[in-house]
């Protein structure tokens, strides 16, 4: 038997499980675990070491991410809660240092409300050398044509972005660009509008693994990274990013500094899986 928790971020959902617990597993099991029809239902597996804090992400469809912005604030606050060994307390901070495979994200717990809570991260440097998305190509993608003559940025969070503020058709272009060969890994697709308020952006993420997702952590961030270096925003000041599953607040700061984010988690339910059922 499998025990589970299930956590959500904007409607971006996930099955955390401990470590322990997922032992030896085969990385496709989280396949039959985020089926949403004959399994628990979910964005992804996250397996967390609580004793070393750690997050490991596996998608929906059995493929593995370097970093899941929305599914490290649900680890935060599933940390917060082993804490305080309370059902319905959140232990607000001290920072805990989750470390990922793209590297250590410092992370607190900031306010708390019913089952859930507001973290603030501080993500990853982000960087547009193509190296690190990686891009094939011989200088950063920035508000370049890339793709019918639609222009893109490429933004490397510790995992890859294309972003574009073009206005499109973005579900025929979506699944388009992610399987790009350019983008050797694939890569996470954002789609950005601004809004009346120049602070604010409404974005859309066709994510790796997940497909068209309510909300993408490092999708919001590295929107906001593009933003600034395509002069539609201001460093060190928030700007919103507005997702279907509701907003992320982000703070682009210097160019060497990491990207901060701030949103919501929450904790659903716990349970327990027959494990025989993959």
């Amino acid at each position: 038997m499998l025990a589970f928790s299930k956590y959500e971020g904007l409607g971006n959902d996930f099955v955390i499980v401990d470590v322990d617990a997922w032992g030896a597993r085969p990385d496709r099991d989280a396949i039959a675990i985020c089926d949403r029809f004959t399994g628990v239902g979910a964005d992804g597996v996250l397996v967390v070491d609580p004793r070393a804090p750690s997050m490991r992400v596996i998608n929906a469809d059995g493929s593995t991410s370097e970093m899941c912005g929305n599914g490290l604030r649900c680890v935060v606050l599933h940390l917060a809660r082993l804490a305080t060994l309370e059902e319905e307390g959140v232990f607000v901070g001290p920072e805990v240092v989750v470390q990922t495979d793209a590297g250590p994200h410092p992370s607190v717990v900031v306010s708390s409300f019913d089952r859930g809570a507001d973290v603030e991260v501080r993500m990853r440097v982000p960087s547009l050398r193509p190296t690190d998305l990686p891009l094939v190509a011989a200088a950063p993608l920035v508000d370049a044509p890339f793709v019918d003559g639609v222009r893109f940025t490429g933004v490397s969070m510790g995992n890859p972005h294309a972003v574009t503020f073009d206005a499109v058709d973005r579900l025929a272009l979506g699944p388009r660009v992610q399987s790009d060969p350019r983008f050797p890994e694939g890569v996470n697709v954002g789609f950005a509008r601004p809004t009346d308020d120049a602070r604010t952006f409404d974005l859309d993420v066709f994510e790796r693994g997940s497909g068209w997702t309510r909300a993408c952590g490092t999708g919001a961030c590295a929107a906001a990274v593009a933003a600034v270096v395509t002069g539609r925003a201001r460093r060190h000041e928030p700007v919103v990013m507005r997702l279907p599953g509701g907003a992320l607040t982000i703070t682009v700061g210097a160019e060497h500094e990491p990207v901060r984010m701030r949103g919501p988690a929450r904790h659903v339910f716990d349970g327990v899986l027959d494990v025989s059922f993959s």
